[in-house]
């Protein structure tokens, strides 16, 4: 069992990480702002399952393969953001239909759909491996139990901040989509905004060339 102290040490230093605007963040703010609060809140459901199948593959390893060959690393980097510009172009282009879509009150996708595109994003994205990857080992205590039990308990942890932390920010930009949302025209730009938000938060993760560190 981890000692108290370090779980508390371990608490603050993963909600200074994540309270930080990140790659998940963009990216939910961005849904809710296209998609409004509904999308925002399964959008998260979708990255949070993303990050606990990131947990159990460092848990178990898999994950310090991924860090340790630089090849498959760029691989999911890159098929994230790929991912992501390809997910903020088709906003952009749908942006009228959205708009359409609003002021008839019918909803253009899927539950299952946007649980889909949120687990896809959270499970590819570099930021969370590399987190993972440098952060939790250094919390494990060697003499406290079993090493991927630990593991994946710390990770768990740091979802949940994560969670609480992207559904404020979905409250918040679900708040101005309203706003905006009394016009047709503005909730195309809300949409077009969404979109915007995506590609260059794929762009981004293409740029960042920074490697995770083996524990």
């Amino acid at each position: 069992m981890i000692a108290h102290d370090t779980l508390l040490a371990f608490v603050v230093a993963a909600f200074v990480m994540v309270v930080i605007p990140g790659p998940t963040v963009l990216f939910t703010i961005g849904r809710a702002m296209a998609l409004g609060r509904l999308g925002g809140f399964l959008s998260i459901l979708g990255t949070a399952i993303g990050s606990i199948i990131l947990v159990v593959a460092v848990a178990l390893g898999v994950g310090t393969i991924i860090a340790q060959s630089l090849v498959l690393f760029t691989i999911v980097k890159v098929l994230g953001a790929g991912y992501l510009i390809f997910l903020g172009i088709q906003a952009i282009r749908h942006r009228n239909d959205a708009a359409k879509a609003m002021v008839a009150q019918t909803p253009r996708r899927s539950g299952w759909r946007l649980l889909t595109e949120g687990l896809v994003v959270g499970v590819t994205n570099p930021k969370s491996i590399a987190f993972f990857l440098a952060i939790l080992p250094q919390f494990v205590d060697m003499h406290a139990g079993s090493v991927p039990a630990q593991l994946f308990a710390l990770g768990v942890i740091v979802v949940a901040i994560g969670v609480t932390c992207d559904a404020v920010w979905v409250l918040l930009a679900s708040a101005a989509r309203d706003w905006f949302g009394r016009s047709p025209r503005r909730i195309a730009a809300m949409g077009a905004t969404g979109g915007v938000l995506m590609i260059a938060l794929g762009a981004f993760l293409l740029a960042w060339s920074e490697k995770p560190a083996t524990a």
